[in-house]
């Protein structure tokens, strides 16, 4: 079976406009020793044959993990994706963020040893969003401050994430008042240490379940290194009608437990010792 250097796991449910484009990104970085699993939480058969369309055409090594749509249930879909992947080191991210051409090599680069990155992203408002076409991504012009700014995109401080590079990012990532958490749309850790606190808690639903699990690594021993200015992604945009207090209220209180009593190991995740 074939290894790489990096898996680099799409979450994504119904988008595949969206999806299209991050794919299309991916298929412009200059470092190519990685996989992609898409996890796929019960999309439709739109989304499905797009995925296949790519795997047929594409020199993207992509593997489809699939489940039954049953509501909000990504942390599920991401556990079954950590198992399926060939690498030593996971890249996390979603299916409406488009990686610039050094995203997985900067995450190469940047990684260490009992650490994991902590990546930013860019928001992007609807009407650049929806203009994006394949050839701005093949020759990386979305990612150009000047054709986002003339394409309707306001001016923003956050823009200093397109193009800080060198000593620049390093002061931005070094001072920047955020601190290094596990946000699902850009971070990476290495398998091993997401399997040692056994992934995600799949009790939890949507509202800071990819917090809780950077917290359990925190508890773990895991460093977390600041790269936001480093890991360079554009955010599509979207509504998130899968949003609801009942779920972020449930999340909340699992967070607290976490946090309270140190836990790194949820007996509600990959492997599940009491059922």
């Amino acid at each position: 079976m074939k290894e790489f250097k990096a898996s680099v796991i799409i979450s994504t449910y119904n988008q595949p406009k969206w999806l299209e484009k991050v794919l299309w990104s991916y298929e412009q970085q200059r470092f190519k020793d990685f996989e992609i699993i898409i996890a796929d939480d019960g999309s439709n058969e739109t989304t499905q044959i797009l995925i296949q369309q790519f795997i047929s055409n594409s020199q993207l090594d992509i593997v489809h993990v699939w489940q039954e749509d049953d509501g909000f249930q990504k942390t599920k879909i991401l556990n079954k994706a950590i198992l399926k992947s060939r690498a030593g080191y996971l890249i996390f991210t979603d299916g409406d963020c488009m990686a610039r051409a050094d995203f997985v090599e900067r995450h190469i680069q940047l990684r260490r040893p009992k650490s994991a990155l902590s990546g930013g992203y860019f928001k992007l408002n609807a009407q650049i969003s929806e203009a994006i076409t394949k050839n701005d991504i093949v020759t990386q012009n979305c990612f150009s401050v000047s054709w986002l700014v003339e394409g309707g995109q306001p001016k923003h401080f956050k823009m200093n994430k397109l193009i800080a590079q060198g000593k620049s990012a390093w002061m931005l990532n070094t001072f920047t008042p955020t601190k290094a958490t596990f946000d699902g749309m850009n971070a990476s850790v290495w398998k091993q240490d997401a399997l040692a606190v056994n992934g995600f808690d799949e009790r939890m639903q949507y509202g800071g379940e990819d917090r809780e699990f950077g917290e359990r690594l925190m508890n773990y021993g895991i460093k977390f290194l600041q790269a936001r200015y480093s890991l360079v992604c554009l955010h599509l945009h979207h509504e998130r009608p899968y949003k609801n207090e009942h779920s972020e209220a449930f999340n909340k209180a699992i967070r607290k437990d976490t946090k309270k009593n140190r836990t790194s190991f949820t007996n509600h995740g990959i492997n599940k010792p009491n059922s």
